[in-house]
């Protein structure tokens, strides 16, 4: 097996996909991390998973098969339960004769084929697919089947039947996230909740006691879905359960409270964030989803224009002053600098982290927690930091006149510090330092870049279609005719990949700010944002609604998703109204 997977990468070197040296490199990272090569060889993103697997398939002499469109009949999916399908990662695909094909992400793994023989007494025949996509294909064919779901288990509860000792006697921290790993309802549930969470790509799940139910709501691509509506008398064991998960104290009911879930689904690692806070109707539950592979994301796919990703490039290899990232919670902002940071992280650099709390945590950088019950803050922290002689600082929020006072210190004594700052766009940065106390000349001189983002839905591919804006929509994004000959309007129809919504998937849209000579005397003579803001856009800077006009234009997302997530000028409205004739046809072209 060993040799399968180190030998399928000649091929991608035969087809010049990769390089030598670049097999090299993957080689080595397989060796440290131990990890399997075509997943290494994706990180450095080298090659795509595609690409990856389509070798590893010629050279095991496989099928490759593309499961992303395929759709199985439902007589050939019942030949797999769905328990088993989930635990070894394998879907049927089609009936060969006398044989059952599957698709498996590593069919030299002989002994899950034997099993796999023995458990449904078939011949087996496996081909290569795609890891993320055998997994979509089991949510997509699984999903409608008679097994066990959320609704399927609040059915199994009566008033009496809750069993909540056994919930008492199983809490650990050691969570496998394995659905049917426990015979107790109420885990199950727990399981199940947090299952489907991350099946369905959700970023956090809300669990809200009101006074005759429990909501639960998962937000997809920044979006709360209402999805599964517990009886109120299960609030105090489900949330008993997730404090047990969580190591947080179980008496403790007046207190907000803080935790963290590790767990397992499907092969790949979670880190959930839960906090507990007070309401008038008991604690309400947020757990954020942290999917460890977030972190991976490379720069190139943060959704940068060509001028900005050159810039950003050049900025985050300069040798010190601080480059803020603003917008608001759940913009994207630590993504951003944890893609920075893994891209930086060589033997050479020192890099040390303050965050509150640590969200990822990353191989070779030294990140510390803040504690704010021992004292140990962001102030403390960075004054023991500068110690410690690091080239570059990631401090995760400016959020005081110490912390920022000593973040610009350590910029001016030759360190490069990444930091967050909540303001609605990089211009207002300049005016936030200031308030926040620190003096206009020093905020001039350490500020190297400030960029603002945000987030914005992805327009499915697997349903697009071309469609045209209504008019109050081109008129609210200032599009001139010459943009519109061009234009490339697409939306999503709605289709099993993306839950019939017409996005599926984030990127950013961004605003930077580099500093130069004009920008920095504004600064210091304490001009208003506003002002600041025009010489900014005068020398070239991009602001986030032209950004995301032209992810529009591209087709990449909607006008509505980019007017809804950034200001634009509401004048751009009171424009004529349109012909009778154009107002018509508007309507079905904009209909998903």
């Amino acid at each position: 097996m060993a040799k399968a997977q180190g030998n399928f990468s000649d091929l991608l070197v035969r087809d010049k996909i990769l390089s030598p040296d670049q097999l090299e490199e993957a080689r080595s990272m397989q060796e440290q991390s131990g990890a399997k090569l075509q997943d290494v060889l994706v990180k450095l993103g080298y090659c795509s998973i595609d690409q990856a697997m389509k070798a590893f398939a010629e050279f095991n002499k496989l099928d490759y098969i593309d499961l992303t469109d395929k759709t199985v009949p439902g007589s050939v999916v019942e030949l797999v339960p769905e328990s088993i399908a989930r635990e070894n990662i394998i879907f049927p695909v089609e009936m060969d004769g006398p044989a059952l094909k599957i698709a498996m992400s590593d069919p030299t793994n002989y002994e899950t084929i034997t099993k796999l023989q023995f458990i449904l007494n078939k011949d087996i025949l496996a081909s290569v697919a795609a890891r993320e996509q055998i997994i979509d294909a089991i949510n997509r064919h699984y999903g409608q089947t008679e097994t066990e779901s959320v609704d399927s288990m609040l059915a199994e509860f009566t008033d009496t039947a809750i069993d909540f000792t056994d919930t008492e006697n199983t809490g650990s921290n050691d969570n496998s996230a394995d659905a049917n790993g426990s015979d107790a309802p109420i885990i199950r549930l727990v399981n199940l909740i947090i299952q489907e969470g991350i099946n369905t790509r959700a970023s956090d799940i809300h669990i809200e006691p009101f006074a005759e139910r429990i909501r639960v709501r998962y937000r997809i691509d920044g979006v709360l879905v209402e999805r599964d509506n517990p009886p109120r008398r299960l609030l105090a064991p489900l949330l008993s359960r997730l404090k047990i998960m969580a190591n947080m104290d179980i008496a403790e009911k007046r207190r907000c409270q803080d935790g963290r879930i590790k767990l397992t689904l499907g092969g790949k690692h979670f880190d959930m964030r839960v906090s507990m806070l007070p309401t008038c109707h008991g604690q309400s539950c947020v757990m954020r989803i942290l999917d460890r592979s977030n972190i991976n994301v490379s720069i190139k796919d943060l959704g940068f224009s060509e001028t900005d990703y050159a810039r950003f490039n050049n900025i985050i290899k300069r040798p010190n002053g601080i480059f803020l990232v603003t917008g608001p919670t759940g913009s994207g902002k630590t993504t951003t600098l944890y893609s920075a940071l893994n891209e930086m992280n060589r033997p050479d650099k020192k890099i040390i982290t303050a965050e509150d709390p640590v969200e990822y945590y990353l191989p070779g950088i030294n990140q510390v927690e803040v504690k704010h019950k021992i004292g140990l803050d962001f102030a403390r922290i960075i004054r023991a930091m500068l110690r410690q002689a690091p080239n570059i600082i990631l401090v995760g929020e400016i959020r005081d006149p110490e912390t920022a006072e000593i973040a610009v210190q350590a910029s001016l004594t030759g360190h490069l510090v990444f930091s967050t700052l909540h303001t609605n766009d990089a211009p207002s940065a300049i005016t936030r330092l200031v308030d926040i106390g620190v003096q206009p000349f020093l905020v001039a001189s350490s500020v190297i870049a400030i960029m603002a983002q945000r987030l914005v839905r992805i327009v499915c591919q697997k349903c697009k279609a071309p469609y045209e804006p209504p008019e109050k929509e081109i008129r609210a994004a200032a599009i001139t005719p010459e943009q519109l000959k061009t234009a490339n309007f697409m939306m999503g129809r709605g289709c099993p990949h993306c839950n019939n919504k017409g996005y599926r998937g984030r990127r950013g849209i961004f605003e930077m700010m580099r500093m130069n000579g004009p920008l920095r005397e504004m600064t210091f003579k304490r001009e208003p944002t506003q002002a600041i803001r025009r010489v900014a856009l005068a020398g070239g800077m991009t602001n986030l609604l032209s950004d995301g006009i032209m992810k529009a234009l591209k087709g990449l997302t909607t006008l509505e998703e980019v007017l809804s997530s950034c200001h634009h000028d509401p004048s751009h409205d009171a424009a004529p109204p349109e012909s009778p004739q154009k107002d018509a046809k508007e309507p079905a072209k904009a209909t998903k």
